[in-house]
């Protein structure tokens, strides 16, 4: 008795022992951490300032994609923007039928390669079904991509993807997968794009074939599927007035506006790991400045600096990038950023919407062997050494751009250089010379000139369609620019 007398001693002081530990753990910490800032706390002017510059450095690609998203939610129909940029209300494509035309611009660095098609993706609305025709042997690849440019669908040529229905569906989606359906991809957000992208070379012959196969790509709510694959003729798109303005591309992330926009732009852009306090920290500075207006005011005045100092550089290729031999430059994590805030806003700014680096790997150069600016006061030449064309399985090509990374208009019409010209003369010794210059070389080296812009600055840029394994580990890289005597 008296043992079991000492045991229930013991258990009671032990248990009070827990209770007294416990309730001074309770003094020292009486609640649960708070998930994010105390909004009851005032918030000088400094720290407002020092959150609205990191937020609009990281956050100003998924405001370029979201404000896409607003300025054509009131369209029609899909279209053709001034007649020749393809266009279209949330959930609906528009194609080309042939390349891109120089005017263009809503999106820098377009290519001439491939007959584009742009749609915007609001899978909040309705999941959607998107076409793949038979393309054959032809190339082809659709990017689609979250607000984040990251991809999330794997549709392509590279991918053995087969001809049928394939289904787009956001987040939140748990919906009921309809048959014939072949596959279906989940965005983490759900607002996205998506970018078909077809191979056609230069030839009027492979302009006529090329039309047969983009009228069977379509992108329709998934109410509209029916089993069967529509077409349509893209070349009987109506065509609304231009909105582009000036010779740059068209601002999409004002300044002004980001702070009012932002937070609707987080709601559709969850945090990804690691940013769920990033997130509470903006928003609640946000907050503070909707109830003070000089807190506002100076927010603004903070995005506007940092639009200027932080962002506007990104324009240029050689302020960032993966550096390489010859002054070119790359990246490795196109639409896969994740949290490299900085790659993808760099990104975003000069020539948005890449392609995964296993779909297209992009090189990159402002500048000459000798690090002189690319202008187009000086001749240029770019030589492919005998079996050193980038190597590829779809494509290739030589691309210049002018100051503001769109087309410079010329009597050629010509714009790049590559797998598409079935006329380029190659050197006795099996090596391609490509000219960059203003004035015409001498007529046997015409079908290789690359007509750059008279006295303006310029940039190349080498696009490899499904690279080979030599482009993705970093073995091949372009030949250097070499300026001319």
């Amino acid at each position: 008795m008296n043992r079991v007398f000492v045991s229930m001693v013991t258990c009671s002081l032990l248990a009070s022992a827990s209770l007294a530990t416990l309730a001074r753990a309770q003094e020292l910490n009486p609640q649960p951490l708070p998930p994010g800032p105390d909004p009851r706390v005032q918030i000088t002017e400094a720290y407002a300032r020092l959150v609205a510059r990191d937020a609009f450095m990281w956050a100003w690609p998924l405001a370029n994609v979201y404000n896409r998203r607003l300025t054509f939610k009131d369209l029609p129909e899909a279209g053709l923007m001034g007649g020749i940029v393809p266009v279209g209300p949330p959930n609906r494509l528009a194609m080309l039928t042939d390349y891109v035309q120089p005017e263009e611009r809503l999106v820098a660095c377009p290519n001439q390669d491939v007959v584009y098609g742009f749609g915007l993706l609001a899978l909040d609305q309705s999941p959607l079904v998107i076409q793949v025709p038979d393309f054959g042997d032809r190339f082809w690849v659709y990017q689609i991509v979250d607000l984040r440019t990251d991809s999330f669908a794997d549709l392509g040529k590279m991918y053995g993807s087969r001809p049928g229905f394939y289904l787009l569906v956001g987040p939140n989606w748990k919906g009921k997968v309809p048959k014939g359906i072949t596959a279906v991809f989940r965005s983490t957000t759900n607002t996205g794009v998506v970018i078909p992208r077809v191979f056609q070379d230069n030839t009027p012959e492979d302009k006529k074939a090329v039309q047969a196969v983009i009228d069977g790509i379509e992108l329709y709510p998934l109410a509209d599927f029916d089993g069967k694959m529509k077409r349509r003729d893209w070349a009987k798109l109506p065509k609304f007035p231009s909105q582009s303005q000036g010779d740059a591309e068209t601002k999409w992330v004002p300044p002004e506006k980001i702070f009012d926009e932002l937070p609707a732009v987080l709601k559709d852009a969850p945090p990804l790991p690691g940013e769920a306090a990033r997130y509470e920290q903006v928003l609640a500075v946000i907050d503070a400045a909707n109830k003070n207006p000089d807190l506002k005011k100076a927010m603004i005045d903070e995005a506007g600096k940092a639009d200027e100092d932080l962002v506007d550089p990104l324009f240029e290729f050689r302020n960032w990038g993966i550096k390489l031999p010859n002054n070119w430059s790359t990246v490795d994590n196109g639409a896969a950023f994740g949290t490299d805030y900085f790659t993808r806003t760099a990104v975003a700014k000069s020539n948005i919407f890449v392609n995964k680096r296993n779909e297209t790997k992009y090189f990159y150069q402002d500048l000459d062997a000798s690090g002189g600016r690319l202008n187009g006061n000086n001749r240029y030449t770019v030589t492919f050494a005998k079996g050193q064309l980038p190597p590829v399985r779809g494509f290739w090509s030589l691309t210049l751009y002018n100051q503001h990374h769109f087309f410079s208009p010329n009597d050629l019409k010509r714009y790049s250089l590559g797998t598409k010209n079935k006329n380029l003369k190659y050197n006795p010794d099996g090596s391609l010379t490509l000219a960059v210059q203003a004035d015409p070389p001498a007529d046997d080296q015409r079908s290789n000139w690359l007509p750059a812009p008279k006295g303006e600055d310029f940039s190349l840029y080498v696009r490899s369609y499904w690279p080979k394994a030599e482009i993705i580990d970093g073995s091949w890289t372009p030949p250097p620019v070499v300026r001319a005597n």
